[in-house]
């Protein structure tokens, strides 16, 4: 496996910046892009372990940033130029030229995943399957606000990962929802996570085997 930095078009006047996790052999057909979340980028640590797992089983993996976090800034793009960060990297993905990639699989940390599944709820990203790491599912404090109506258009495969002390993401409020989707699903509850997974330095399982979990669990989705 080897990174390579790569610079993805997103429109006539603008780029984002990108890592391109690639396998040491074979012909790939399935490459899986993952997105970052609101108050990190392409380089949290565990986007990365995740890409760079993937590429070592033979899966592409392509990282990307979004133009706020590419321009150094702290609050988020409008949703449309979230919206077009995405539609630049699929792009960037399905066409490149070093692999025949027929199957694109979107993966995003919290306001990537969201973003990604908003979009494929729409049809406005052709993508086989979606992974979230986190999904938003209500700000924190804020049960009665809860982001879900599009999750229930969606019709493609779905993995979701969830802490057990996400303050964005109820687990008893997101098995209801998932008991509502039309769409295949499979929930991976990860003990002892916060938001972005990470548990406690007292906890008994490590940070490592933690990110090793994430990436073992969506290599037998993957394969299933």
């Amino acid at each position: 496996m080897r990174n390579e930095a790569v610079t993805i078009p997103v429109s006539e006047t603008e780029k984002v910046s990108g890592i391109l996790s690639i396998p040491d052999s074979g012909a790939p057909e399935t490459g899986v892009i993952i997105a970052h979340g609101a108050g990190n980028d392409m380089n949290q640590r565990m986007l990365q372990y995740l890409a760079e797992g993937l590429a070592d089983a033979g899966y592409p993996g392509l990282r990307f940033n979004f133009l706020y976090s590419d321009k150094g800034k702290k609050a988020p793009d409008t949703p449309a130029l979230l919206t077009l960060a995405w539609e630049g990297a699929f792009r960037f993905l399905a066409a490149h030229p070093d692999f025949r990639i027929k199957h694109v699989i979107t993966a995003g940390k919290s306001m990537g995943g969201r973003i990604a599944s908003q979009m494929i709820a729409e049809g406005k990203l052709a993508a086989e399957r979606l992974i979230f790491l986190g999904y938003p599912l209500h700000p924190p404090g804020k049960k009665d606000r809860i982001r879900d109506a599009h999750l229930y258009g969606i019709q493609i495969p779905m993995l979701f990962f969830a802490g057990t002390r996400d303050p964005l993401c109820d687990l008893d409020l997101l098995k209801g929802v998932l008991s509502r989707l039309q769409a295949p699903w499979k929930l991976e509850i990860i003990e002892g996570g916060d938001h972005s997974f990470n548990v406690p330095k007292s906890f008994a399982t490590g940070q490592e085997a933690v990110f090793r979990k994430i990436l073992d669990e969506t290599l037998g989705w993957l394969e299933r």
